[in-house]
Order: structure tokens, then C-alpha cells, then sequence
């Protein structure tokens, strides 16, 4: 009984999966040119999100800072989910619905991108850091699920939204995180050409 609930885990992940690839190819697409468009500028990428949406977002940095499957240079990102001093600072004096959003305010530059994680589209914290992020004439890249919640409706036509066609957080996260992946890699693959498998 156990190991067939667990089967079927893997079965609807693997089927959503493979239902996402047409919807969802354009818009990561179009991510991946507004991420390279920023870099080859100079710029960086942020990336906030709560929970399991934050280890997502610190993941995709260590992939940029660090190396995805090539040996590159380090690409600038960073994430908005990792300095205890300042998310406690403004959650402490401000409100913790300012927590990415005053660092989008004190790091983000004109060309730079946002990746703005949240599962339903509805988190007050990214929200904020997504109306930051447009104030500093940035590009957001909205990664979502269940339509896309309140995020849908703040994004701007030159925003890119990414959004796993489910309810369950678990299967949209997983997606998140193939979406983030496929990012990387085409990234890699713009900046360094096609590698032979």
C-alpha cells in the first residue's frame, strides 16, 4: 500500500511534467532572453520566495554564482532569502511583508530581473518585492501555480509569468524547480554554445 502511494507520487509528478512542457516552453523561453539580456548588460538577478520557495530561489543562485553542469564564470544573482540579519531587521521594524522588498529597493538597478517565486501568487512578501522591483525598472520573471493568484494581475507585459498549470504546492514546486533548470542551462547553452553529450 505504502509503495504504491509512493508510485503514484512519482506518476503524477511525471505526468504533470510532461502536460507543462508545451504550456510552459514559450514563457521559460522568454525568461531565459530577459535573464541573458540582463546579464550580457551588466546586471543580476534577485530571487525571493517563502519556505520551500526560498530554498528554490537560493538554489537557482548557487547554480548561477557557482557553475549549473559547465565550468563558467560566476553569473551575478542573488538571494533575497538568505541574510538573517536583514529579513529579521525588517521583519522586526518594518513588517515581514517588506522583507524582500527593501532589499529589492536597496539592490536592484534598472535592467536587472526579479525571479518572484510563490506557489499560489498570492504571497504579501513577493507581491511587494514584485512592485518594487517595477519601481526600479526591473524585469520580473513570476514563477507560480493556480492560475497565478494576485501575481497575475501586478505583472506588466514586459514581465515573463511562468505558471504550473495545478493546485497541489508540491507538484508546482517540482516544476519550479525543472523550470529553473531548464533556465540554467539554457543560459549556459547561450553563453557557451552547444556541448556534446
Amino acid at each position: 500500500m505504502l509503495e504504491q502511494r509512493i508510485q503514484q507520487q512519482f506518476f503524477e509528478s511525471a505526468d504533470l511534467k510532461y502536460q507543462a512542457a508545451d504550456l510552459l516552453a514559450r514563457p521559460i523561453a522568454d525568461a531565459v532572453q530577459a535573464v541573458l539580456g540582463c546579464l550580457t548588460a551588466g546586471g543580476k538577478v534577485l530571487a525571493c520566495g517563502n519556505g520551500g520557495s526560498a530554498s528554490d530561489a537560493q538554489h537557482f543562485a548557487a547554480e548561477f554564482v557557482g557553475r549549473f553542469e559547465r565550468e563558467r564564470p560566476g553569473l551575478a544573482a542573488i538571494a533575497l532569502t538568505t541574510d538573517t540579519s536583514i529579513l529579521t531587521a525588517v521583519g522586526n521594524d518594518y513588517d515581514f511583508s517588506q522583507v524582500f522588498s527593501k532589499q529589492v529597493q536597496a539592490l536592484g538597478q534598472p535592467g536587472d530581473v526579479l525571479i518572484a517565486l510563490s506557489t499560489s501568487g498570492n504571497s504579501a512578501n513577493v507581491l511587494a518585492a514584485v512592485q518594487a522591483a517595477h519601481d526600479k525598472e526591473m524585469t520580473v520573471v513570476a514563477l507560480t501555480g493556480r492560475g497565478g493568484g494576485r501575481m497575475r494581475e501586478l505583472l506588466a507585459e514586459t514581465d515573463v509569468h511562468i505558471c504550473v498549470p495545478h493546485e497541489r504546492t508540491a507538484r508546482i514546486q517540482e516544476v519550479h524547480i525543472l523550470a529553473l533548470h531548464c533556465l540554467c542551462d539554457a543560459i549556459d547553452t547561450q553563453l557557451l554554445g552547444e556541448q556534446d553529450h
